[in-house]
């Protein structure tokens, strides 16, 4: 068997992973570069696209052209998505067309990239197929067929699958992005009964999420989040401010607690963006959208004024959940935050940030550039209201003891951010270079 690392090994996106075995391969993911793409994210006025040619140039997709040289372009079966976050679908508009394979992912993770197709205008030749969570999709291979079963587990978005391919050689686990919740606010818990049986019946390989591997701790429960929302909402001095919210618009189930203590203090709840509306669409759509009917929603340049103007004279009596939690240029805080929209911030209106700035240079220098700018209005910032949606240190030494591959190939992130799951495994007794193997992009291991 062969394993293709081909992005997602020296940063944080671009995820693709390829799976050789005999005459037939199987990709997982097919993600964006967010940083390389950060001015796409809102535009004041439209959405611009770009050519797959301008997003190759500015390294924002990954390098599936390699599979060309290395003679497996035809040879791909299936490309198996393994949740709706962008770093790990959104470059299926721009790469899929290569590969007479079909793209399948959970309901969830479906209609989001079909709204992203949408929003950019591409019409791709693959089948779209869905597939329920811990169900199992049947791969025709060019002699035999393959298994891939989409084991539930929790993440910071709905529907999210570690992807078992069931292959002659053994089972190959791909675990890219996950937390262990037992306790979400919303969806399925990890099915642990179904990690046991695919551990007894024998993992090659494990290709897991190892971005907080260096970090000592047990990612908390989304229940953690939801306590630190309703105390800043609770407690906070609010009767005569305004209040805004910013999170990750595919976070549905913070999304969810956010609605709940809105409605407790009595306000009427505004979404506003265009991530917001693609994402909470989504979730409409497959029925996991408990808050669907507490909710006004406004995306397009009308819409958002109009309902920043009645919030503007309606302050007490208004929650705003806005894009921007990042510093995202032309995002709707950023907008606010610059005086371009119809609302301006008074002295002690609260702005909360359920979300971390992730650490790449121009995240932080954006989130940075929005903070200046907003304490001049006098606002009050709650920052950091959040929990992560990837597990640590702790949360994989379980996972491992759980799966006990043969195998160990950590992913989603840069060198120095991997290294800690090398360390991590060689305490668990496998050997570096033998069964855990530090892989960058671009890279082949034979196993």
């Amino acid at each position: 068997m062969e394993i293709h690392t081909i992005g997602g090994f020296n940063e944080v996106g671009k995820n693709m992973s390829v799976i050789r075995t005999g005459d037939d391969a199987i990709m997982f993911d097919s993600g964006i570069y967010l940083p390389a793409v950060i001015e796409l994210q809102e535009e004041e006025e439209q959405q611009k696209t770009y050519s797959e040619k301008k997003l190759r140039g500015i390294g924002a997709l990954p390098d599936d052209l390699l599979l060309n040289q290395l003679g497996l372009r035809n040879k791909i079966r299936a490309i198996l998505l393994g949740h709706a976050h962008l770093d790990h679908i959104g470059a299926v508009p721009y790469t899929s067309y290569r590969y007479n394979a079909p793209v399948v992912g959970t309901p969830f993770t479906v209609s989001v990239l079909k709204k992203i197709l949408d929003d950019e205008k591409i019409k791709i030749p693959n089948n779209i197929k869905t597939i329920q969570p811990n169900s199992t999709f049947e791969i025709k291979g060019k002699k035999r067929t393959y298994k891939a079963e989409f084991i539930n587990i929790t993440h910071s978005t709905l529907q999210t699958s570690m992807v078992a391919l069931h292959t002659p050689e053994g089972i190959v686990l791909y675990a890219n992005d996950f937390k262990l919740d037992n306790t979400p606010i919303l969806g399925l818990p990890p099915n642990y009964d179904a990690l046991k049986r695919i551990s007894k019946e024998g993992v090659k390989a494990l290709i897991v999420d190892s971005l907080y591997s260096g970090s000592e701790t047990k990612t908390p429960s989304e229940k953690v989040a939801r306590a630190l929302i309703e105390e800043v909402l609770m407690t906070i001095e609010n009767e005569k401010s305004a209040i805004f919210v910013s999170t990750f618009s595919s976070h549905i189930a913070r999304l969810k607690s956010i609605v709940d203590f809105a409605k407790k203090l009595d306000r009427k709840v505004y979404f506003i963006g265009r991530s917001l509306k693609k994402y909470v669409s989504s979730s409409i759509e497959i029925n996991m959208c408990p808050f669907k009917k507490d909710i006004y929603m406004g995306s397009y340049k009308r819409q958002v004024e109009s309902i920043l103007k009645k919030v503007s004279k309606d302050r007490k009596n208004s929650l705003v959940v806005c894009t921007g939690h990042q510093g995202e240029p032309g995002s709707i805080m950023d907008r606010l935050a610059r005086k371009k929209l119809p609302f301006e911030f008074k002295s002690n209106d609260n702005i909360i940030f359920c979300s971390k700035t992730i650490p790449t240079p121009v995240n932080m220098a954006n989130k940075g550039q929005l903070d200046k700018k907003l304490k001049k209005s006098g606002v009050r910032i709650f920052d950091k209201v959040h929990v992560s949606g990837h597990g640590g240190r702790e949360d994989l030494r379980d996972l491992i003891s759980i799966i006990n591959p043969r195998h160990i190939i950590p992913s989603h992130g840069s060198t120095q951010q991997l290294s800690p799951m090398i360390e991590l495994a060689r305490e668990m007794g496998y050997r570096v270079g033998k069964e855990c193997h530090l892989m960058q992009d671009r890279q082949k291991l034979n196993i």
